[in-house]
């Protein structure tokens, strides 16, 4: 995966129309983000430290786990690195 322009998928998040997860909610899934990411290393497939700020940023807007790789897929064209106009 490319660069991520936080700064832009931060503004496009926060347009976007969905149940965000309340503070306690939040803490629980970054300890389950937390423990994914344990297990992606252990998988030697660590993440970049640009996916890692991608989903910290995703969980400070509230985006519920289950609903980040939707929200990913939508927002990146097919085949390019590029956020979707």
């Amino acid at each position: 995966m490319a660069q991520i322009n936080l700064d832009t998928l931060r503004e496009r998040i926060r347009s976007m129309d969905f149940q965000r997860g309340t503070p306690e909610q939040i803490a629980l899934w970054r300890e389950d983000v937390a423990e994914a990411r344990a297990n992606l290393v252990i998988e030697d497939m660590a993440p970049t430290g640009d996916e890692d700020a991608m989903f910290a940023m995703m969980l400070d807007e509230g985006v519920p786990p289950s609903l980040m790789p939707s929200i990913i897929l939508g927002l990146y064209k097919p085949g390019t690195h590029q956020i979707a106009a």
